[in-house]
């Protein structure tokens, strides 16, 4: 492992025209590097970029020059990239990234990380994000970790050591916030109806946005609750420090919170900090048939960009707008609805643009996310549903009985004209 000084390095000792470079997602980005390879693109030729979520601006359309952005999606800052047209969107589970990566589909050739400095024993936290860094390691020519002062060490399968790094770049600078979006009355409606479907003991996968959060803000009154998720924010700190979150019944991992990435800010951080109560944990485990298939009570809660009348979910893309993308929404849907005394819930609210458009339509607008058989709970500001074990027909007019009253009638008329009506 060589340690060069931030302002001598130079990526085009390390990185060859035409490599793939895999980098840090969302909160874990490691900026330095990052900002580094956008200053110095004309020297390197062109490279290939593959990304989770993104929640920076170091990313611009203008360096897609030399810089060809790729990823699960318009995830974050990510959207102003496929809005120019610069970012190739990879549609696949969370799941098959690190399938993809080790078996070479998606190419990883340099890997840029953020990690926490080293512990007693050498080993360096993957500190925000686990997920598929490490099936990335296992195919990256060359590593290069920037070891931020500020990154805490979280505990994590499979720490980061010393002969996996090729080139270590030491700075201490803010890590990137991601505060906990606010919500307000249309969202505590939507929660009021999805708590109720969230047992005490029961294992929560739970994303972020103001929906999850008006959620997570109603469990203060349950008992052990227990997280296994792709990703945590600050309201899951909040419920383990109230007592809330105890992980104390759940099948695996019993005491604590697992998951593959931290998007919060630094008081989840801090709390996360050497807190042997959290694991960050790769994809294949976070999202795995394996693991999920031996959780109880596990409840999904996901959200949409429209449902259609028949149950099929679009969470990726308005027309040609990529606004969102698949990730672990299939993986944690179908494991929520084989868990024993668990739920799938898909939650959004009812209209887009001012209540002008109905999100429950009768045909999509964009791809299907989430396949009918595969949906059970739908829930808007209006009501919850079950649609298991449902006909179409049954299927059309409770999604319609769910949807703002202004576009209700409409609905249940497509609903007819598309599937009869009830005898």
């Amino acid at each position: 492992m060589r340690t060069i000084p931030l302002d001598s390095l130079d990526l085009a000792e390390f990185i060859r025209p035409g490599d793939g470079i895999v980098v840090g997602q969302g909160t874990s980005e490691p900026i330095a590097l990052t900002q580094a390879l956008v200053a110095q693109r004309e020297r390197l030729g062109s490279a290939r970029l593959f990304f989770g979520s993104g929640f920076s601006d170091v990313f611009t359309p203008e360096a897609s020059d030399r810089l060809h952005y790729s990823g699960i999606g318009g995830i974050g800052t990510h959207r102003r990239l496929t809005q120019a047209g610069c970012f190739n969107v990879l549609p696949c589970h969370i799941s098959s990234v690190s399938p993809l990566l080790q078996s070479g589909a998606i190419p990883c050739d340099v890997l840029l990380v953020q990690v926490s400095p080293p512990n007693e024993r050498g080993e360096y936290s993957w500190s925000l994000a686990n997920d598929y860094l490490r099936a990335a390691l296992g195919k990256a020519r060359v590593v290069i970790a920037e070891v931020n002062a500020q990154a805490p060490w979280t505990p994590c399968d499979a720490p980061l050591t010393e002969a996996e790094i090729t080139v270590r770049v030491n700075t201490n600078r803010p890590l990137l916030q991601l505060p906990s979006v606010p919500f307000g009355d249309l969202e505590r409606r939507i929660a009021t109806f999805a708590s109720q479907l969230i047992p005490d003991r029961a294992t929560l996968q739970v994303g972020i946005g103001a929906i999850p959060e008006a959620i997570m803000a109603q469990l203060k009154d349950r008992r052990d609750l227990g997280i296994h998720s792709g990703m945590i924010g600050d309201s899951v700190a909040d419920l383990m420090e109230a007592g809330v979150v105890t992980n104390a019944c759940k099948e695996i991992d019993q005491g604590i919170s697992v998951s593959g990435t931290l998007f919060g800010t630094d008081r989840l951080y801090r709390f996360a900090h050497r807190n042997t109560a959290i694991r960050l944990a790769p994809t294949s485990y976070t999202h795995g048939g394996a693991s999920l298939g031996r959780l109880r009570r596990l409840v999904s809660l996901n959200s949409a960009l429209e449902v259609d009348l028949s149950g099929q979910v679009n969470a990726e893309a308005l027309g040609s707008a990529h606004i969102g993308a698949v990730g672990g929404q299939v993986d944690f849907v179908r494991a929520a609805r084989a868990s024993e005394g668990g739920a799938s819930i898909i939650a959004l609210p009812s209209t887009a643009r001012g209540g002008q458009e109905s999100r429950i339509v009768a045909h999509l607008h964009g791809p299907v996310t989430t396949a009918r058989s595969d949906i059970d709970w739908v829930i808007t500001e209006h009501g919850a549903v079950s649609l298991a074990g449902l006909g179409l027909r049954q299927r059309a007019q409770a999604l319609a009985g769910i949807a703002d009253p202004l576009h209700r009638e409409t609905l249940l008329r497509t609903a007819a004209e598309l599937y009869g009506s009830a005898s």
